[in-house]
């Protein structure tokens, strides 16, 4: 946990993003480590779990981590939350809330909330467009003999 409050604070000195820091390890070994580089890559999905996660899947030759133990200095946002459950990651473990994280400036409640609301009613604007062929890919995946389920 040590490794990612560091990795957390040298990557706010050196201006590389926010103050996060993620590592993920595997029978006690480090396989990925990542500082936030929404700001330094122009990627709003550039969080410091989002980042570990893709280093590892890339050492590790897999999309799922599934004997990984993630640690990070944050409780993970909405949208690493849901990362961390597709990754099938084993644990996580982390430093701070999200209500450090808001006192700090960095509050994703609004998101919390959205989620809890109909698509038809959030902030921003989710049309359901009923097209006759919308189910098309689903079908065709359904289908597929030679696919690789996640």
């Amino acid at each position: 946990m040590q490794q990612a409050i560091t990795l957390a604070s040298d990557n706010v000195t050196s201006g590389q993003g926010g103050p996060y820091g993620a590592i993920i390890v595997k029978d006690n070994q480090l396989v990925a480590a990542s500082g936030n580089q929404v700001t330094s890559t122009l990627d709003p999905t550039a969080h410091a779990e989002i980042a570990a996660i893709r280093r590892a899947c890339i050492k590790l030759n897999d999309f799922q981590l599934h004997d990984c133990i993630l640690y990070t200095s944050c409780e993970p946002c909405p949208m690493c939350l849901g990362a961390i459950y597709w990754a099938r990651l084993a644990k996580v473990y982390y430093a701070c809330s999200r209500f450090d994280a808001a006192a700090a400036n960095f509050d994703d409640s609004f998101i919390y909330d959205e989620i809890l609301v109909p698509p038809s009613e959030r902030r921003i604007a989710m049309h359901h467009l009923n097209l006759p062929n919308a189910l098309q890919p689903f079908k065709i995946w359904t289908e597929k003999s030679d696919k690789v389920t996640y």
